[in-house]
């Protein structure tokens, strides 16, 4: 009887062992252009946090492109998450498609590509706009002014978000930056009176682009006199912050199609400053050496 509940024992475990050796195996194997990418990868893109307009996008683009036929999924985690499972996979040379989005450290860091969108699922570059609530220009003039001229571009934001990414704190890093960048800065608050302790609060989607931006107008604005506090939320509060005048601004509304869909939901209860950066591009992103892999259609047919 001992003997018969050791062999069933054994026989249990196994079956734990074989799976979790099975899988393993298929997720630590180098790209292999000679085979399926769906198969290599189980079907899987990694995506990031379920509310980012690029998460509905991305199921848009799978039925698009027919691959929720072919079994495709999209898998919901976290920038933070998103990223860490890319570096992973690039250090080993493994298969791997992501939701990505420029201006973001990623595409510094990492020898990766967008893939090309020929059903233009995820639109054309779009522009990273400032948003402020209703009446700010009448009760702070200053710091209108400077959120109205405040621009970059994706390279100037990239310096802070490769800072924050290597361990460097936002607030640190954006003084650094701000240090380095006068003449830029001093485009932004040229001619702009002093005030002392004026209370200002700032909302943001806690995306690595827009923590940098976030953290670096912030710092500019504090440098100016005011006691500014900054908070990170969802998309939809971040818009609904503003719209309900809890919060003054926010510079990281994507548009016209990322953020669209809040920035029609509350139309008329904001004003828009306009663009603070252009050329944003999201999509889906994977690694060069997936030399075969170039459009969103080849995850379908190779």
């Amino acid at each position: 009887m001992k003997k018969k509940l050791r062999y069933l024992s054994l026989f249990f475990v196994a079956l734990l062992i074989i799976p979790l050796i099975t899988a393993c195996s298929s997720q630590t194997q180098p790209y292999d252009s000679s085979k399926k990418l769906g198969q290599q990868i189980n079907y899987t893109i990694t995506g990031i946090d379920a509310g980012a307009g690029i998460m509905s996008s991305t199921q848009k683009a799978l039925k698009e492109y027919g691959l929720s036929d072919k079994n495709w999924q999209l898998q919901t985690s976290s920038t933070a998450a998103m990223t860490s499972t890319l570096d992973k996979a690039i250090k080993e040379k493994r298969p791997i498609v992501v939701t990505g989005w420029q201006p973001h450290w990623m595409f510094t860091k990492y020898p990766i590509k967008f893939l090309k969108d020929p059903k233009n699922v995820y639109g054309k570059a779009e522009s990273i706009h400032t948003v402020v609530r209703l009446g700010l220009k009448k009760d702070d003039p200053e710091a209108y002014t400077i959120l109205d001229r405040f621009h970059w571009k994706p390279a100037q934001m990239s310096e802070v978000m490769l800072k924050v990414n290597n361990g460097m704190d936002p607030q640190k890093a954006a003084k650094q930056w701000i240090k380095a960048n006068p003449k830029l800065v001093d485009e932004w608050t040229k001619g702009v009176k002093k005030v002392h302790g004026k209370s200002l609060k700032m909302t943001y989607v806690a995306w690595d682009s827009e923590i940098a931006s976030t953290n670096v107008v912030a710092q500019v604005l504090r440098n100016q006199g005011y006691k500014v506090t900054i908070q990170a939320m969802e998309q939809q509060p971040v818009w609904a912050s503003i719209a309900t005048k809890a919060a003054d601004a926010q510079v990281s509304a994507w548009l016209p199609k990322t953020s669209g869909l809040y920035y029609k939901d509350y139309k008329g209860r904001f004003e828009d400053l306009g663009p603070n950066l252009k050329g944003a591009k999201v999509g889906l992103a994977v690694p060069k050496y997936m030399k075969n892999i170039n459009s969103i259609e080849d995850l379908k047919n190779k």
